[in-house]
Parts: structure tokens; sequence; C-alpha cells
């Protein structure tokens, strides 16, 4: 087994080189290997993949990290956040989100509710992961034909995967904002003797409504309170190890701009609402009342994961690695004091990789998915019958090497069936996935890589079936049981640099996508500010440029340029809704003493204006942060803490991928200040 302080030397190395956002710029790490992929089946770093994708770890993920998943990415070219206030804030990857960009847990589906609506939140807790692993791009055939916009594989402790050198580590964070009043804290510890392991970790996090740039009021709802906890036990060898593992989350959180109203029917299709009448009683309501709003969502999720990864299992095969999740989520959408709608999803998720021995140079993994998804939603706003979906999947991935050149080649078939359960109708759909790559290596640090894929998305439920209104977008939601599956071809060329005083990742990529489902506004309004859209499908076109340079100009200055464009449309004319906008930017990073080091970041958002039917668009602005880490020891335990502040210029910003950014603005300034304790 490895020691614990080389884990950690390499950990930090590899974290610098796959982003270059650490907190401190090191000249000798470019002779550092980069990180193992985990959501890579073949084990390849991320200088070895032929599609784009980053790892965030250690001090990087540290200074990154904010309550909600996507608001922690998006510094990242090519990802934004979708934006639904606090703790509620998906992945949008390359203008793609919802089913189209897949989140994992250590390479299981979250079974959660998130990709359904954009106000559900992804029930992971940023606090308690130990890494972030980004994959751009529909080449991620392993984890579904869905996920044509990209994956992100969230890796936590709950399943120790080695035995403590010491018998037992641990970490302690703690940190708090002055824009919302967080206050944040999380503790695990993993103790293991002889052939056994044993993690325990909990948190919680407790974050007001936050303060509003140019305003003296707070953004009335956005408050957020979770309470996170886990265990797991593993059987460990020399070989691999099996372990199994229970966690919860409790959350509680604000709905903005949640203006619910009266709808009803006159017939399969003919909504109309009016405004539901508030309460105007005269009195006066207490500050609390007024931060956390009328509406919020109660979350609750238990979830067990079984792993396992083992070596040499039997005569031509190199490793076994499966995962089993299975979750229990319900929440409950609340309006004052009246339960709105309540929401469940109980599913399974289960994969087996196998990696075989090479066959005439070819390397590669076979394997089998299977999910099932048991999804309801009651009350008000039940917009979705009650569906019962089940997925399976066969895939392969094979790659070889010649020289400088390395080739790559994916097939995955699957099969879905989705059935109303309160009532006859059913949809069975099936799907062929396959991509090829290729990169040729023709320096020692330098690389030109590129990739062609076709991939099919099938149906969701809502899609299919949707009939009622949903209060987050404010929109009658009209499904087709008759869609079809939507197929993408995408092609990507990058060039890549890993190591010297410059180094860089640039690419490029066209993303055409036959039959893309989407959510058409008709053109009519059912009254009380509500639109009506109908999922139909159209030929469509997502084409755009993303990259960053880094210049390792001293040993202790480091600058860094970045930026993104993506434009989306479909080809009979118009332009598909919250597409992001263009972003460049630029970093400083310096090494202030052998202990304290900073960073000052800009980054220039420019106006949309590019936009669909029914849109509106968002004006340009400029972000600054800015931050300082002290990282020491303390006999045998190592400590970092950390001063960050974003938005120090106060701007009003909106977030063109946000449903509700005519009424939501950005948090404004806004100091986090943490320490990070590891034993």
């Amino acid at each position: 087994m490895k020691h614990r302080k080389t884990r950690l030397a390499v950990s930090l190395a590899a974290a610098a080189l796959s982003s270059p956002l650490s907190l401190v710029a090191y000249a000798q790490v470019q002779e550092l290997p980069s990180m193992t992929v985990s959501a890579s089946a073949l084990g390849q770093s991320t200088d070895e993949m032929i599609q784009p994708s980053a790892v965030l770890q250690g001090d990087d993920w540290i200074g990154l990290r904010e309550t909600s998943l996507g608001d922690s990415l998006e510094s990242l070219p090519g990802v934004r956040a979708s934006g639904f206030g606090a703790g509620v804030s998906r992945p949008v990857i390359r203008g793609l989100d919802g089913a189209r960009v897949r989140v994992l847990s250590d390479g299981a589906d979250v079974l959660d509710a998130s990709a359904i609506s954009p106000d559900h939140a992804i029930s992971a807790d940023t606090a308690l992961l130990e890494r972030v692993e980004v994959l751009k791009g529909p080449a991620t055939l392993l984890y579904g034909g869905g996920a044509i916009g990209g994956v992100v594989n969230l890796i936590d402790r709950r399943v120790p995967t080695y035995v403590p050198e010491r018998g037992y580590e641990g970490e302690l964070d703690l940190r708090g904002n002055s824009v919302a009043d967080e206050r944040a804290g999380a503790l695990g510890v993993t103790v293991g003797a002889g052939q056994f392991a044993a993690r325990f970790e909990g948190s919680r996090s407790d974050a007001d409504a936050y303060r509003i740039p140019g305003h003296p009021s707070r953004q009335e709802g956005a408050y957020n309170e979770t309470d996170s906890a886990g265990m797991g036990l593993s059987w460990i060898t020399e070989r691999g190890y099996v372990g199994l593992a229970y966690s919860s989350q409790d959350r509680e959180y604000g709905l903005l701009a949640h203006e619910h109203a009266d709808c009803h029917t006159h017939g399969p299709t003919d909504w109309h609402c009016v405004e539901e009448e508030h309460d105007h009683d005269g009195h006066d309501h207490d500050e609390e009342e007024q931060e956390h709003g009328d509406a919020y969502i109660d979350m609750q999720q238990r979830r067990w994961d079984l792993r396992a990864d083992y070596s040499d299992p039997f005569n031509g095969f190199e490793r076994v690695r499966v995962r089993v999740a299975h979750t229990d989520y319900q929440h409950v959408e609340m309006e004052g004091e009246e339960v709105g709608t309540e929401f469940t999803n109980r599913g399974t998720d289960g994969r087996i990789e196998l990696t075989h021995a090479p066959i005439a140079g070819w390397r590669g993994v076979v394997g089998s998915q299977l999910t099932r998804r048991d999804f309801a939603a009651l009350g008000e706003e039940a917009y979705v019958p009650p569906t019962l979906t089940h997925n399976r999947a066969l895939f392969v991935l094979e790659e070889y090497q010649a020289g400088d050149w390395r080739y790559e080649v994916g097939l995955r078939q699957e099969w879905q069936t989705v059935e109303v359960k309160d009532g006859d109708d059913e949809a069975d759909h099936r799907g062929s996935s396959v991509s090829f790559g290729a990169s040729w290596q023709w320096q020692p640090n330098l690389a030109l890589y590129s990739s062609l894929s076709r991939s099919q998305r099938l149906p969701t439920a809502e899609e299919l079936y949707a009939n009622g209104p949903h209060a987050a977008t404010r929109t009658i939601e009209l499904g087709d049981p008759d869609l079809d599956k939507e197929t993408s071809w995408n092609m990507e060329v990058g060039l890549r640099r890993t190591r010297g005083p410059v180094t860089f990742d640039l690419s490029v990529y066209r993303n055409e996508v036959d039959d893309f489902i989407y959510a058409a506004d008709t053109g009519h309004s059912p009254g009380a500010g509500y639109r009506e859209v109908a999922y139909e499908q159209a030929d469509a076109v997502l084409h755009g440029m993303e990259g960053r340079v880094l210049w390792q100009a001293t040993t202790k200055t480091g600058l860094s340029l970045f930026g993104d464009h993506v434009r989306g449309r479909l080809k009979e004319g118009g332009d598909l809704p919250r597409i992001p906008a263009d972003r460049v930017g630029v970093r400083v990073d310096q090494r202030l003493s052998q202990a304290l080091s900073g960073f000052v970041e800009t980054s220039r958002i420019m106006r949309q204006d590019d936009i669909a039917d029914y849109e509106t668009e968002t004006d340009s602005y400029t972000l600054l942060s800015a931050g300082l880490g002290w990282r020491g020891q303390l006999g045998e335990s190592d400590y970092l803490l950390y001063l960050r502040g974003n938005n120090l210029l106060n701007e009003e910003a909106r977030q063109h991928t946000s449903f509700i950014k005519d009424e939501v603005l950005l948090p404004g300034r806004n100091l986090t200040v943490g320490a990070r304790f590891s034993f």
C-alpha cells in the first residue's frame, strides 16, 4: 500500500497540473505526472485523455468549492452554472445541461431529481468530496449515450480503498463567508487495522439569504441548510478492495422567483392560469421570514453504495470494477405552511467493468449497466405522471498504441422502457453510440488529439409525458409520447502541451444533433405570467472553442489566460435558449513565501444577444476575485488557512444560463475565510 505522505504529494502535484487554479504556483511541478481519471476505465491520466478533462482536488478544490456543484466548477473553461439560488446549481457543459450532463458518484449515478427541474439540487455534498473529475463532450460512452454534454464524476472517501498507515487519518474543514453569513464545517475520519478500514464523516452548512449588489436588502428566499452524514466499511487486500457505505442528506433551501399560480385545464392541452391570492394581512413580517420567503424545498436522501475493485480476477482479465448504488430520494415543495408538491425517486444503478489482457495489441474494457428509476410527483405541480424507467446497456472501449499514435474506439448499446404506472402508456427505445479518437504525440510534451462520435440519447419520462404547470420555469409543459431518440454527431480537435514553462490545452468542436429534443414555446400564454411549451424535435448544432494557456514566468509567478465560446441554434432557424455568453479571463498566481501564496483573477463575461423566442438578453459584466493561502504543518498534521474574495467589484451580474436571470442577481461582494486540517 502507498504511504499517506506519498499520496498527498502526488495528488497535490497532479491537481496543479490538471487545473491551473492552485493557490500556489509551482515551477517544479512541470516534471511530475498528472492525475489518473477514475471516470476513465482504462486508467488514463489527464494528459492521455483524447477528450478535454479536468481534475480538481487538494488546494485546487478547496479554493474553488462552493455549496453547489455548478458554482464550484464554473471557473473551468467550457463549464458554467445553471443558477437557481443558494445551493441549487447544476453544471452546464458546452451549452448543454439537465439530462445531457451525467453526474456520477464514483461511477454510479447520483439518482436524485436534479436533472428533472432546474430548482432541484444535486444531492452530493461538496464539503465531503475528495476530488471532482469533469469530462467534456459525448465520448463518455461508458456512462450513457445521454451524456452528450459531458460527465461530472464526484469522488468521495465513504468507501475506504486503503488502510491508513498509522491506523487513522482524517480531515477537518471549517468555512464562513460574508455575503450570506454562511457557517459550514465538515469532519471525516478513517480508521483501520489488518485488512479492514472504516470511514465516518459528517458536515453541516447554514447560509442565510445573500446580499445583492447595489441594494440594501438581501435576495429573498436564497437560504440553504444542509446536514450530511456517511459511514463505510471495506475489506482490503493487496489486489483490491470491496466495501459498503451508507449516507444520508437532509437539506432545506429557498426557491427563488417561485411564482405559484392556480392552473386548471379544460382539455388535455387547454390550460389556464390565474395568480393566487397572497397574504395581505397588513402585518409586518420579521426579518427571518422576509429572507426565507414563502416557497422552499425540504429534501431527504438515503443512499447505499457497494464498490469493488480487484486486479487479476481470473485468466485473461487484468481488473474487475463493480459499482452498485441504491437511493431513496424525496423532497417536498412547500408553499408557505402548505405542501405544494412531493417528488420521490427510488432508483438503483449497477455496473460492472472488466479490463481484459491485451489482444493483438488492443487493450480494453467490456461491461454492462442496469438502471431502474421509480419516479413520482404528487400534488399541485405534478406535471409528470408516476413512471418506472428501466435502462439496460452493454459497452466496450478499446485502445491501441502504435509509436507516437494512440487510437481509441468505443461502442455502447442501450435499451430503455418508460412505463406510466397509472395507465397503459409505455415507450420503448433503443440507441447505439460509437466513438473514435486518436492522439499524435510527435514531441514528448506536445500532443494533437481529435475525436469523432455518434451518440444517441433516449427521451426522458418528463419529455414524453409532462402535462401541467411547472412553477420553477413558469411554464405549462406538454410532453409528447411519440418522441424518438436524438442522435449527436460530434467532432473535436485539440492541441495540448503538458510540460515546460508554457503549457496549454486548446480545442474546437462541432456538435450536430439530429432530432434534438427541446421545449418549444407554442406562443400561447395561459395567464399569470406563465408560458406554454411543448417538447418537440428539430435538428440543432452547437459549436465552440475553449482553452487555457499557462506561463510560468518565474519560479514564483505564474500567469494564465483562459476563455470559452459556444453557439447553439436550430438548423431551420432560431437560437437555442440559455446558451452561455462568451468569456475571457486572466489570472496571476504568486508565491509570496515558502508558506504563503496568493492569486488575482479577473474575467469578462460578454453580452448575450443570440437568444431564443421569448428570451431576454443579458448585459456584459466583469468579475474580480483574489485570494491568499497559508500552508503549514503542526506536528504530523498539515493545515491550510485561506482567504478568498469573489465579485470584489460588487458587479450586478446575471447568468444567462439561468431560468430566473431576469428576477435574480448573482451574489454581491463576498469574503470567504476557511481552514483545512489533515491529520
